[in-house]
């Protein structure tokens, strides 16, 4: 090989990583101050998100806190740069009790909210959240075929509606006492109310503290069958979700 020809390829090697580095680093900024991908790995926001539904949870939307900055970045308590999650957003956070762990929920009270369950009804301070019967949710096949499943839709007093599901009749959480939210903190619940833990449990999630918010979910990128991994490219025709690519979390 000439020298020329050497140097060439040395140059082309060159290039080479210098443009992947940069990229790497994009992808890297991007992931920590914009958007950053999540999965669902459990039923309790169906049916609005499914197991096996791949979202981007935008970072920026409530600020930067040391939950929603990884490496330390932000190495104090407190946010900076955000503003409050609103009634009915679909937010991903790190459980209070086990800051390893995110969950994704929706907000359902704010700061100094009261927040009652009474016979599978939502209250919000003192008054009942307008809730309508749907149409039942039936369940695509592998996942629960055949199943009916109550469905109601719900519209939060600043207008927001999303529709929940009803496993059971009188569930373990259709009755609770009176939940006060902290200042600072949010209530939080899922969609799937007979099978979520979430804020009327107080021993496993409880008041969501403000700075354990990691973001608001906005779009699912991919969706694949409970059950199926995303990297089994083979079952991709039939497996996929393809109707709920590219949709907004509602």
């Amino acid at each position: 090989m000439s020298l020329t020809g050497q140097k060439k390829q040395e140059s082309g090697l060159s290039e080479f990583l210098r443009v992947g580095f940069h990229a790497l680093l994009i992808a890297l900024v991007i992931r920590t101050f914009l958007f950053q991908p999540f999965n669902i790995p459990s039923g309790s926001m169906k049916a609005t998100l499914l197991v096996g539904d791949y979202l981007f949870v935008s970072k920026y939307s409530y600020g930067y806190s040391r939950f929603s900055v990884p490496f330390a970045l932000i190495p104090f308590s407190g946010r900076i740069f955000g503003s409050e999650p609103q009634r009915g957003d679909i937010v991903v956070f790190k459980l209070p009790k086990d800051d390893s762990t995110d969950y994704i929920k929706r907000v359902i009270g704010l700061p100094g909210d009261r927040i009652q369950m009474k016979d599978g009804q939502l209250y919000i301070n003192e008054m009942p959240v307008k809730h309508e019967r749907v149409a039942d949710w039936v369940p695509a096949d592998g996942e629960g075929a055949g199943l009916r499943i109550k469905r109601w839709r719900e519209t939060l007093p600043n207008g927001v509606a999303y529709e929940t599901l009803d496993l059971v009749d009188n569930g373990f959480y259709d009755n609770t006492p009176v939940y006060q939210v902290p200042p600072g903190h949010f209530f939080m619940m899922g969609d799937n109310r007979d099978n979520s833990t979430d804020s009327r449990v107080l021993s496993a999630v409880g008041y969501v503290p403000y700075d354990n918010l990691v973001g608001h979910a906005e779009i699912i990128f991919f969706s694949i069958a409970e059950g199926t991994h995303a990297w089994e490219v083979w079952t991709w025709p039939w497996a996929v979700r393809w109707n709920r690519i590219f949709s907004l979390v509602r």
